[in-house]
């Protein structure tokens, strides 16, 4: 892990596209903005992992599960 120290309203940039930069200072808590282009997703780490969690259980599903659906009526 690389660690940096910065200042408020100072920045970094990684892979000449994604900017981010220190907004605020409180206590033990930052405000951090991020500048990338459009395509790039950026996800709180809960959010991120959530998220990959239910990619898993939604490809664990049969994958008939539509026709098994279909025909319980």
């Amino acid at each position: 892990m690389l660690v940096l120290t910065r200042k408020q309203n100072e920045s970094i940039i990684i892979n000449d596209t994604i900017e981010l930069t220190i907004l605020a200072i409180d206590g033990d808590q930052i405000k951090l903005g991020i500048k990338a282009p459009r395509e790039v997703d950026i996800h709180r780490k809960e959010i991120y992992l959530q998220i990959q969690k239910e990619n898993s259980e939604a490809s664990d599903l049969p994958s008939n599960l539509i026709e098994l659906l279909k025909n319980r009526k």
